[in-house]
């Protein structure tokens, strides 16, 4: 009875232990999502009020404008920021959908520092990149340098994760020996594809092709991933 009982404890305290992430909190768990949902109600809470003060007041702190170091807070402040009730609504959605499968499969600190730095990448490559195609022949008449805020960047990193760190996609590559300069093409063509059919007026295309092209590319990498015994975890 005595050994059967230690059993089972040494049993239930190894599922308990290797149950929980690098950061203390528990694999699997959907919070994070729960988690930039009540953010983005909350910064756009801010927004709202800030704009009863002065719609300048409100674009200092949440938007993020050229130059970058004008007001270097909103690199962050704008990724969680949005400009109407339906970007919020649709950022929002589209959260829960892309980003509720990798939430799972990772830890809380990974997937908020992955949606961050993402996020930021993106907006930085907004302004960046229509800075320098804004004015250029043939296509500087498509481009203009405008002020960017909003979480599709880092949506769309996370529908690039999914898309390239789920199990027909590493299977695909396990089988198939595939140049990695020749992945790198495919995936920058995909994401040229996805930016355009998601494109329209207003619409951070630039943004949204870094975003989603980073999310590839760590999805390949699987920067998210959490090792389990052997060295080998789930995936997606």
């Amino acid at each position: 009875m005595s050994r059967r009982s230690r059993s089972r404890s040494q049993s239930g305290t190894s599922l308990r232990s290797g149950s929980s992430g690098d950061d203390g909190t528990a694999e699997g768990s959907s919070s994070p999502i729960v988690e930039l949902l009540i953010v983005f109600v909350v910064v756009f809470a801010a927004q709202q009020l800030t704009a009863i003060i002065g719609i300048g007041v409100m674009a200092g702190l949440f938007v993020l404008a050229p130059p970058l170091t004008t007001n270097p807070w909103t690199i962050v402040t704008s990724v969680y920021a949005h400009g109407n009730i339906g970007h919020l609504l649709s950022n929002s959605l589209a959260l829960i959908v892309f980003g509720w499968p990798v939430a799972r499969a990772t830890t809380r600190l990974r997937f908020h520092t992955f949606f961050l730095v993402t996020g930021v990448i993106a907006g930085i490559s907004q302004i960046v990149l229509s800075g320098v195609f804004e004015g250029m022949p043939l296509v500087g008449g498509w481009v203009e340098q405008a002020p960017v805020l909003g979480a599709s960047g880092a949506v769309f990193a996370l529908l690039g994760y999914l898309i390239a760190s789920n199990r027909l996609s590493a299977g695909l590559a396990s089988f198939i020996d595939v140049p990695q300069w020749f992945a790198v093409l495919v995936f920058v063509g995909l994401a040229i594809a996805v930016t355009l059919a998601t494109g329209g007026l207003g619409i951070a295309l630039f943004a949204h092709f870094t975003g989603f092209l980073v999310g590839l590319l760590a999805g390949r990498l699987r920067v998210l991933h959490v090792g389990g015994s052997g060295g080998r975890g789930s995936r997606l």
